[in-house]
């Protein structure tokens, strides 16, 4: 799961880390009042949506006047933000943040996330902030520095200095970036975040010859999906305007479901074997057009359910059914398939390969419905027969 910038912020303000002041709103008119309510001579207009790279496709704009602030959130509100992230297709932009001013000496990166491959919380920096972490990690890996924090211990000062000093924080404010990391830290453990992520974190020009203040002006988080029943807070950000509705849909009848851009869709008991199923729909010459895991308790309804929406995609021109009987009974799914075929009044070809417990009692449901079925007993079998029905 996925949250705004401007949530971000208010999570990690409510851990001691210093953001910018901002407000929230959706409309030109409250974007100036915000302005108002905030003072200054400087403001910053910013986009909402789930991706980064917003600044890039004109998402992010600095204001010198309230004029100018209505300007651009005129221009910016409504629009369709194209970035990195978001694919050709772009975000409409629904939301906004009117940020204070800052005043920018430095701007660094930082970020905390799991690493499965040392079972640690990796915590990296650089002095390249404000750039996308994969073009420095590209061109100048030397620059991020990482430490591997043991979640039995947490970050120590030395772990958090050696980040503070490797990335180039003056002297004066190390103290201030060492309570930065340790405080995101804290932060990405308490949210049960799988990322968390700073970029840039600002050196603040310092007055009368004294240095300057660290600063977070930007957030992101990705939060592991798996432990938000114990997140309730978090959960109440979730924006379902920012997310596939069709995977919004699927999450409702406990599916596994993720859109993809191929023509045949995909219906698979166990994410592993989902994998393996779009992997052989390529390795024969055509292309998933989902990712869709019922898991080991599948009903007649969710598969119905699934079936409706694999077929809400317009691209979708053949199904394939490949199903392991291990929890999962083939004539559960069996009877599920026949269902949800006459139930969407199925009118591309489908194929259906069902290996396990019940198995011959699946094949005759299937074979007893009347229905154009296609039946195979290998995976290779039944991806060859889907691609050439397509065909």
């Amino acid at each position: 799961m996925k949250i705004h910038e401007y949530q971000g912020k208010e999570i990690l303000k409510k851990f001691g880390v210093v953001v910018p002041r901002g407000v929230f709103c959706a409309s030109a008119d409250d974007a100036v009042k915000a302005a108002e309510s905030l003072g200054g001579q400087v403001w910053v207009v910013k986009a909402q949506i789930h991706a980064g790279g917003r600044g890039k496709g004109g998402g992010v704009k600095v204001a010198k006047s309230l004029d100018q602030v209505r300007e651009f959130a005129g221009q910016i509100l409504g629009m369709q933000l194209v970035t990195h992230q978001t694919g050709p297709q772009g975000q409409k932009v629904r939301r906004l943040l009117i940020e204070e001013g800052a005043d920018i000496k430095h701007e660094y990166y930082v970020a905390a996330l799991t690493d499965r491959a040392t079972q640690t919380v990796a915590m990296m920096a650089s002095s390249e902030g404000g750039m996308d972490i994969e073009e420095v990690a590209h061109k100048t890996p030397e620059k991020i520095i990482k430490v591997f924090i043991d979640p039995l211990l947490g970050m120590t000062d030395a772990q958090a200095q050696t980040l503070a000093k490797g990335i180039g924080v003056p002297e004066a404010s190390q103290a201030q970036a060492i309570d930065a990391f340790r405080k995101l830290y804290t932060c990405y453990m308490e949210t049960d975040a799988s990322l968390a992520e700073i970029n840039p974190l600002i050196l603040e020009g310092g007055v009368d010859g004294k240095s300057g203040g660290i600063k977070a002006l930007d957030a992101k988080f990705n939060f592991d999906s798996n432990a938000l029943y114990r997140q309730p807070e978090i959960v109440a950000m979730r924006d379902l305007d920012e997310e596939d509705p069709d995977e919004v849909e699927a999450s409702q009848f406990d599916l596994a479901y993720i859109s993809l851009d191929g023509n045949i869709g995909c219906l698979v008991n166990g994410a592993g074997l989902a994998m393996a199923t779009m992997d052989t729909i390529k390795l024969f010459g055509a292309e998933p057009a989902n990712f869709l895991d019922v898991g080991g308790g599948a009903t007649t309804e969710k598969v119905t359910e699934a079936f409706k929406i694999m077929l809400k995609n317009p691209k979708v021109k053949g199904i394939l059914v490949n199903i392991f009987g291990g929890i999962m009974k083939c004539d559960t799914i069996a009877n599920g398939v026949v269902v949800a075929a006459r139930e969407t009044h199925l009118s591309v070809p489908l194929v259906v390969r069902m290996k396990g417990t019940n198995e011959d009692i699946g094949k005759q449901i299937l074979k007893d419905s009347g229905l154009p079925i296609i039946t195979a007993d290998s995976m290779a079998e039944a991806a060859t027969k889907i691609v050439a029905a397509v065909k």
